[in-house]
């Protein structure tokens, strides 16, 4: 569960680093995904779990 916590606290470090860096360039990635059709939206979804869950699982193999 600390797991968990921690990798969500991380995950709103770097988005608020992004959005705080690079405000305009994280508008206009908000307005694109915004007007994305939905099939892409998921498939971009699905790509990025299936990424996480294999950085995940190489962290915890080899790291």
């Amino acid at each position: 569960m600390q797991d968990l916590v921690a990798a969500l606290g991380l995950a709103l470090v770097v988005e608020g680093i992004l959005f705080a860096a690079f405000p305009d360039g994280m508008r206009r990635a908000m307005y694109e995904a915004a007007h994305s059709p939905s099939d892409r939206m998921r498939l971009v979804g699905i790509l990025s779990a299936v990424a996480g869950l294999v950085v995940i699982w190489l962290i915890r193999q080899f790291g």
